[in-house]
């Protein structure tokens, strides 16, 4: 059953949060009053892309060595196995946003096992490299390009070079027959390679749109996400995440894209970059602006953002997708917003319309990103 109502605060002053009914939750909405001219703190740098080198360590060398005590004239050969060189592991957490650390520490290498010694003495295992990464993050051979693994979970790890076993001591090799072996193994040398991590974020709600047509003042209205506005395409250059919360403990994540253009797919604007953190989301939603008086509609805006898309990835398409017209508190938005969702419900398509600077027609768009979240978590 569809949520039918939420908590709301005014958007252009703090205010008391008035509660409605909501099928025995609530939203709690966050408006903050948008000042474009006061200087913005400047962001951490979001890095999406790196290419590293990973070294595991080397097998320490097997010993070659002879048992000499008193009193035992044939000691035989006590030699001892070299240690394990140690792995180079990716794990991939929550902790991480990022990949900025490995964009300027681009070699891992682990240390090498030591040396096996004489009385039949073991070398030392290396301590493993461990490299944390966001979750979402995918790793590649960077020679093949053959993908390695998709860290899609907390916790997830991968081996991206295995360290050498250690050599085996003479002690190893002794038979009834070669009761004196003076030779003992090398240790096996560590896998090293170069790799390429791209991180796609991951997110409940992918916000999609031209450029300047408010997707960041929404997201920036409904969560705790504080991305740059101002009144000026491409403000928002990185993808910027955002928690909505819901009832007693429920929570979804919003991504705010980077505006998209006409050939996006083909890396114009933005480009690709961009364009495949919309992958793992599960719910798409359409911004359209049609406050601009050169604007050939909204239909229009809909189905060029939808063929960059397709072109994309054709996956893409079968995303379940909210369509949505902001800027509704203007005055030449009202004036057509009537005939624009028309348009879209002749299509079958219903279409929402709001203002994220007055809050109207907010918890309606926050219902239907939780209701399309709920089917797609159900596979209906």
């Amino acid at each position: 059953m569809r949520p039918t109502a939420v908590a709301l605060s005014g958007c252009r002053e703090r205010g008391t949060t008035t509660l409605i009914p909501f099928d025995n939750l609530s939203i709690s909405l966050s408006f903050q009053h948008i000042r474009t001219k006061k200087a913005q703190a400047i962001p951490m740098k979001f890095i999406d892309e790196a290419k590293i080198y990973v070294k595991a360590g080397d097998g320490g060398r097997g010993c070659v060595s002879f048992r000499r005590e008193k009193f035992v004239p044939h000691g035989g050969p006590d030699g001892g196995d070299g240690g394990h060189g140690g792995d180079v592991i990716v794990r991939a957490s929550l902790s991480r946003r990022t990949l900025l650390d490995l964009k300027y520490r681009q070699h891992h290498v682990a240390k090498h096992g030591s040396h096996g010694e004489g009385s039949k003495r073991t070398g030392k295992n290396s301590e493993d490299v461990e490299i944390v990464v966001p979750v979402g993050t995918i790793i590649r051979d960077a020679e093949t390009g053959k993908l390695l693994i998709d860290l899609a979970e907390d916790g997830a790890s991968f081996i991206v070079a295995k360290g050498g076993m250690g050599g085996r001591g003479n002690a190893r090799f002794a038979t009834a027959t070669r009761q004196t072996p003076r030779f003992a193994q090398p240790g096996i040398p560590g896998e090293e390679r170069w790799i390429t991590l791209e991180l796609k974020l991951l997110a409940d709600v992918g916000i999609v749109g031209f450029p300047n047509v408010g997707k960041s003042t929404l997201i920036s209205c409904v969560s705790a996400a504080r991305p740059k506005i101002a009144d000026y395409p491409f403000t928002t250059l990185v993808p910027h995440l955002g928690v909505v919360q819901y009832g007693e403990n429920e929570s979804f994540v919003i991504a705010d894209i980077p505006g998209l253009i006409e050939g996006a797919h083909a890396g114009m604007g933005m480009g690709m970059r961009f364009l495949r953190h919309v992958e793992r989301t599960a719910v798409l939603l359409h911004i359209i602006d049609i406050s601009n008086e050169s604007d050939g509609g909204a239909w229009q805006d809909y189905e060029r953002i939808n063929r960059e898309l397709g072109l994309f990835s054709p996956d893409m398409l079968n995303k379940p997708q909210i369509v949505a017209i902001g800027k509704i508190d203007l005055p030449t938005t009202r004036e057509k917003i009537k005939k624009e969702m028309d348009i879209f419900g002749q299509r079958g398509i219903k279409a929402f319309a709001f203002s994220a600077a007055t809050g109207e027609g907010v918890p309606q768009l926050l219902r239907e990103m939780i209701f399309r979240i709920s089917q797609k978590a159900a596979g209906t």
